[in-house]
C-alpha cells in the first residue's frame, strides 16, 4: 500500500499506545517489510498479527493486566513478540540485560514481581545462583531445544510455547506501563523505571524527526533489545513505515560489510562504538555502504568528524535517558559540533544550581527537563516512590548530569553528578559493584568508581581495604567477581589501600579517588574483552 506524508505524524493523544501503533501501520503500510532479525522477517501487517498470537499464548498462561514479564534473550524474534504480546495484552514486559548474573537476575525479578519469564536456554544455568524462591515467578519459558533440564519448587519450566490463537486488544490508555527498564542506581540498586505507551509512542516519533527516517529507509542496529535505543528502533520503523534490522552483536571487524549486507541507511552507534572502528584498518569497505546518517550521542567531537572524513556518515549528538526523551539533539545543518545539541520542540530545560534555580548561560548546572505532552517521559521508579519524589521533584526530571548552556542555546555536557559508570554502552551501579568487591572474603572495605579511558568512556575502578590478617589477590578477586556481575561492571583497576578517605561522618570521599586517578602502585587488568560466550 503506498506511504503518505503522515506516516511520521504522531497519533491523536488517545491512540498514544502499542496496540494502536501496530494497527495504524498494518493498514498504513500493509505488506512492506517491517523487520529482519536473525534470519526471520515480518511484514507491517505482521506486527500486530504476531502480537494478537502471543497475547493469547501469554493470557493461556495465566499472564493478566497489569501483570509483568520478564524477557533474557538476545537479539531474535521472540523478544519482540513477547514485548508486542504484553503490550497489546495490557502486561508489561521487564527486559533483562543479558549479561547479568544470578544475584541482578533475582533482584530484577523480585523487585518487578514478574510472574512468568522468558529466558533463552543458554541463560538458564544461571538461574542456578538466584534464589527464585525469592521471586513471584510461576512460569518460565525457554528459548531453546532443551527445556527440561532445569527445576525449581513450585515452577513450571516449558519450552517457549507456540501460539495458536488470537486475542483482540485490550483497552489499554497511554499512560498504562508498557515496560519496566531497569537503570542504574547509583546509591542503591538498580531502579525499574516505569514506561508507559505514549513515551514509547514519542521516543518513535521524535527519534524519527531526529533522523530524517523516510519510509524507504532500513534502520540497522548491533545494540541490543532490552536497552531503549533499539527498542525504540522498532518504534520508528512502525510509525514511518520503514524496514529494520537487528544483528546480534557489535562487531567492529565485521561492521561495514553488515551494513552493506543489510542494506542500511541509518545506524545507531554509542560514544565508545566509533573510536573502536575507527582504530580498526582503513579499507574501501567503509565507502561502500548506503548508510547516509546515524547516531552518536557521546562521540567526541574530534572522533565524529574523523569518522565522517573516512565513512562519508554524518553521526547526529542527542539526549536522552530511560526517564526522558529525545528531548535535545543536533541536526545535518546545525551550525557547530561538540555539542549535545538543541532543545527540541515539546520539551523544557533548565540549567540549575542545587536549589532548582535556574543559572544563567555558561554556567554549568544540573540538566532539568519537563515534557509538553502527557506521558512522554517515564511515570517513576517501580516500588521506589521516595526516588521518583526525589527524581521529579519541583515537577522537573532531574537527570543528575551536569551540562552548560551556550549563548545560542546549544547544551554542552560537563560530567555526571550522580555517582554512575558509564562504559560499553552499560550505566554500571558502583553500589552493585561494590556488594560484590564486599561479599570476597579478603575485603574489609571498597569505593568503586569512574576513571576515564582511551574510549571516551569510563573504566570501573575500585579502592580496596583488606581484612586483618588477609591479602586480596586482584587476579583471584576479579576471578571470584566474573560469576557475580556482568563482564562490562568488572573492574580494570584496582588500588590497595591501608584506609579508604572519608569525612568526618565517616561517608567515603570518592571524589579524592577519582583526583587520584591511575598511579604507578595501581593493578591493570588491560581493556575488556568481548562480552563472553553465552552459558
Amino acid at each position: 500500500m503506498a506511504t503518505d506524508e503522515r506516516a511520521a505524524s504522531p497519533l491523536p493523544p488517545g491512540q498514544r499506545t502499542l496496540p494502536a501503533m501496530l494497527q495504524r501501520q498494518a493498514v498504513l503500510f500493509g505488506e512492506r517489510p517491517l523487520l529482519r532479525i536473525a534470519g526471520r522477517s515480518w511484514s507491517h501487517r505482521d506486527a500486530a498479527q504476531a502480537a494478537g498470537l502471543r497475547a493469547a499464548a501469554l493470557a493461556e498462561a495465566g499472564v493478566q493486566r497489569s501483570d509483568r514479564v520478564a524477557v533474557m534473550s538476545g537479539n531474535r524474534i521472540e523478544f519482540l513478540e513477547v514485548f508486542l504480546g504484553c503490550g497489546w495484552l495490557g502486561a508489561s514486559t521487564v527486559p533483562i540485560n543479558t549479561a547479568s548474573m544470578g544475584p541482578q537476575i533475582e533482584y530484577f525479578l523480585s523487585n518487578s514481581e514478574a510472574k512468568l519469564l522468558v529466558i533463552e536456554e543458554a541463560f538458564v544455568e544461571r538461574l542456578q545462583a538466584a534464589d527464585l524462591a525469592r521471586t513471584s515467578l510461576r512460569e518460565i519459558w525457554v528459548l531453546g531445544e532443551d527445556a527440561d533440564r532445569a527445576a525449581w519448587p513450585g515452577i513450571r519450566v516449558l519450552p517457549y510455547p507456540a501460539a495458536t490463537a488470537s486475542l483482540a486488544p485490550a483497552k489499554v490508555q497511554p499512560g498504562d506501563p508498557l515496560a519496566i527498564l531497569y537503570t542504574s542506581g547509583t546509591t542503591g540498586p538498580a531502579k525499574g523505571v516505569v514506561c508507559p505507551h505514549a513515551q514509547y509512542h514519542w521516543w518513535g516519533v521524535n527519534s524519527a524527526d531526529v533522523l530524517g527516517v523516510e519510509p524507504e529507509d532500513v534502520l540497522c542496529t548491533t545494540l541490543p533489545l532490552f536497552h531503549i535505543n533499539a527498542l525504540n528502533t522498532f518504534a520508528q520503523a512502525a510509525i514511518t513505515g520503514c524496514e529494520v534490522v537487528f544483528e546480534a552483536r557489535f562487531s567492529a571487524s565485521g561492521f561495514w560489510s553488515t551494513m552493506r549486507a543489510s542494506g542500511a541507511t541509518v545506524v545507531y552507534l554509542l560514544g565508545a562504538m566509533v573510536p573502536i572502528l575507527l582504530a580498526q584498518p582503513e579499507g574501501s569497505g567503509e565507502r561502500e555502504h548506503r548508510v547516509r546518517t546515524g547516531l552518536g550521542p557521546g562521540v567526541p567531537a574530534a572522533a565524529g568528524q574523523a569518522f565522517f572524513e573516512r565513512t562519508g556518515v554524518r553521526l547526529l549528538e542527542g539526549y536522552g535517558s530511560t526517564e526522558t526523551n529525545f528531548a535535545i539533539a543536533t541536526a545535518p545543518d546545525s551550525p557547530r559540533g561538540g555539542v549535545m545539541g538543541w532543545l527540541r520542540p515539546g520539551f523544557q530545560a533548565r540549567v540549575a544550581d542545587e536549589d532548582d534555580v535556574e543559572l544563567p548561560n555558561g554556567e554549568a548546572g544540573e540538566l532539568l527537563l519537563r515534557a509538553h505532552e502527557p506521558y512522554a517521559f517515564a511515570s517513576g521508579y517501580l516500588n521506589m516512590p521516595e526516588k521518583t519524589v526525589e527524581a521529579w521533584r519541583n515537577l522537573w526530571l532531574h537527570t543528575g548530569d551536569r551540562v552548560v548552556r551556550d549563548a545560542d542555546g546549544a547544551f554542552r555536557f560537563v560530567d555526571r553528578i550522580k555517582d554512575a559508570i558509564r562504559r560499553r554502552g552499560e550505566n554500571i551501579s558502583s553500589f552493585e559493584v561494590e556488594q560484590v568487591l564486599l561479599s570476597h572474603p579478603a575485603v574489609a572495605g571498597c569505593a568503586v568508581y569512574p576513571v576515564r579511558s582511551e574510549l571516551a568512556e569510563d573504566e570501573v575502578m575500585a579502592a580496596l581495604v583488606a581484612r586483618d590478617g588477609q591479602r586480596i589477590d586482584p587476579v583471584e578477586l576479579l576471578a571470584y567477581c566474573e560469576s557475580r556481575l556482568p563482564y562490562f561492571a568488572l573492574p580494570r583497576y584496582v588500588d590497595l589501600l591501608p584506609d579508604l578517605p572519608r569525612t568526618e561522618n565517616g561517608k567515603v570521599q570518592k571524589y579524592k579517588l577519582r583526583e587520584r586517578g591511575v598511579s604507578a602502585i595501581t593493578w591493570d587488568r588491560g581493556p575488556a574483552a568481548r562480552p563472553p560466550a553465552k552459558g
